[in-house]
């Protein structure tokens, strides 16, 4: 098991549909790799909140750098 192997199954691991031999090395891989586990804790944390269906409101500091932030990158992609 490497990196990409846990990259071409990440989706299948999450949603549980895999035989528990892929899963036990995706998870030992994981755990031996901090990128992947990163990558999968990470996917697992957005799948989670994405599937929740709450909305978060932004700080208003956080908010206004971010639309500066879209806003310069929009008029940069018509010039």
């Amino acid at each position: 098991m490497d990196c990409q192997d846990v990259f071409r199954q990440i989706s299948d691991y999450l949603d549980g549909d895999l035989d528990d031999e892929l899963k036990r090395a995706i998870k030992a891989h994981a755990c031996g790799c901090h990128h992947c586990e990163v990558v999968v804790d990470t996917t697992r944390k957005t799948i989670e909140l994405y599937c929740d269906g709450r909305l978060f409101a932004l700080p208003v500091p956080v908010r206004t750098r971010l639309h500066a932030v879209l806003q310069r990158r929009c008029r940069d992609r018509l010039a």
